[in-house]
């Protein structure tokens, strides 16, 4: 299977702070704001000479960046891979034995439908895989 990368995901406490760093950093502004539901995050993405980032901020405190937050810190959080059949590449894993963290994909940001797999199958790596919503 032929993974693209869709974008790198980092978890931080406050994106009113977050957003201004990286476009100073980035030397790029902000191009979208969304709220994902699904995941209980506001997000925001850039764009970089191709590659997307996606800064997570949890709206529930027991949400799981918040979790990730308060265990690890603010810093990477997933890298996502873009997919061309989420479902049959959720199938083709299972059959491999990695353990998902949901059983169906869910809506995420972007127009997505996603999927995790778990971290302990994957060398401590948070895997997304998302596959854009037609």
């Amino acid at each position: 299977m032929d993974y693209k990368v869709d974008h790198i995901g980092i978890a931080v406490n406050h994106l009113k702070t977050s957003i201004p760093l990286y476009e100073r950093l980035l030397g790029a502004s902000c191009y979208k704001t969304e709220q994902v539901p699904s995941e209980a995050v506001d997000t925001a993405f850039f764009l970089q000479n191709g590659a997307k980032i996606e800064l997570l901020e949890s709206l529930d405190p027991n949400g799981p960046i918040a979790k990730f937050i308060a265990k690890k810190g603010e810093g990477l959080h997933h890298i996502a891979f873009e997919v061309p059949d989420i479902f049959a590449e959720m199938e083709r894993l299972k059959k491999e034995g990695f353990a998902l963290l949901n059983e169906a994909p869910k809506m995420g940001a972007d127009n997505k439908l996603v999927c995790f797999v778990h971290p302990k199958d994957a060398g401590g790596v948070l895997i997304e895989l998302c596959q854009t919503k037609k």
